[in-house]
């Protein structure tokens, strides 16, 4: 049994098929919907997205991803005692999006299942797997999120349609005698189901309810940075730590406006924010390890920097880590 876990790896994965805000124009012109790259731009601060192929699931996203943090870790999919996969969009109703990353890294025999706390899922899981490397459960996990999430928009809605994309995050966790993932504070309220959910489900081999995203954008907004703030908070003190002691927040990729919310609640400069969400769009459970990926192999994270890293999301649900890189 080891007291600690830290990350030793991560990659990402992106779909190649990139959609600049004028190619999202272009698609919703003829349906009769107008928007612009400048309003997309002013209210989000996205500029571009990338959607999956038909034919690609997460599990082959996320199944890259992991392949990319193992590499960077120097271990095998062989090493690896546990797998953990955040995401909404899942191959299928059952099995587990795990499993099937399992076989498709072409291995068997350790725990795998999937995490649903929508964009809160990355923290959550890594939350899970450091619990479980610390009861001596697991010694080195892969932790994942991945998402499809175009297959889950309204296209006559240009007020969610414009905001989301596809890609997979991942990270190796492993069992340290030195301190790694500091503390977590984890929340949820079912309350408030209703502003950011994709009401619909399988019967009777159909999909009955509406299954496309719905979300009151302004309401997501409110409760966004006060949650997070709020978390952010709980876990500096747990940790035993100031806001000074941030090295770089990473944020759930959804809305700049949110996200420099949060670092300015914080003390923090803007240059101590990580934003992808102007490449990637909201990524959901992805868009935290995509953003620590692309942090990490451009050169800005190094190792012994200190991480906020922090997530809300349909539930609602939200959450923070607090770790040592």
């Amino acid at each position: 049994m080891s007291a600690y876990s830290r990350i030793t790896g991560t990659g990402s994965h992106l779909p190649p098929r990139r959609l600049t805000n004028d190619d999202m124009v272009a698609m919703l012109a003829p349906k009769g919907i107008e928007t612009s790259d400048q309003w997309i731009i002013e209210r989000t601060g996205i500029r571009a997205r990338h959607f999956a192929d038909d034919g690609v699931f997460a599990s082959d996203m996320g199944a890259d991803a992991a392949r990319a943090a193992l590499d960077a870790a120097g271990l095998t999919a062989k090493d690896i005692d546990l797998i953990i996969v955040a995401t909404s969009t899942p191959d299928m109703v059952f099995p587990s999006t795990a499993a099937i990353i399992q076989h498709k890294l072409g291995v068997a025999g350790c725990p795998a299942f999937d995490v649903q706390a929508v964009c809160s899922g990355f923290v959550y899981a890594i939350t899970v797997a450091d619990a479980m490397i610390r009861s001596g459960t697991a010694r080195k996990a892969l932790v994942i999120g991945t998402e499809i999430f175009s297959r889950l928009l309204d296209f006559n809605d240009r007020t969610t349609c414009v905001l989301f994309g596809d890609g997979a995050g991942a990270v190796v966790m492993e069992a340290s005698d030195t301190p790694g993932l500091l503390a977590s504070d984890l929340h949820a309220d079912g309350k408030h189901v209703g502003i950011l959910c994709v009401p619909g489900h399988v019967s009777g081999g159909q999909a009955s309810g509406q299954p496309l995203l719905k979300m009151d954008g302004q309401a997501v907004f409110r409760l966004a940075v006060t949650v997070l703030d709020r978390a952010a908070r709980n876990v500096l003190h747990k940790a035993g730590r100031a806001d000074t002691d941030i090295d770089w927040l990473i944020p759930h990729q959804a809305n700049i406006r949110i996200m420099q919310g949060a670092a300015k609640k914080l003390h923090l400069p803007l240059e101590k924010l990580i934003v992808t969400v102007d490449e990637h769009g909201n990524t959901s459970a992805a868009s935290i390890p995509l953003a620590l990926d692309h942090a990490v192999r451009s050169g800005r994270v190094q190792r012994g920097d200190t991480l906020m890293l922090e997530g809300v999301g349909g539930g609602f649900t939200w959450g923070a880590v607090l770790l040592d890189y």
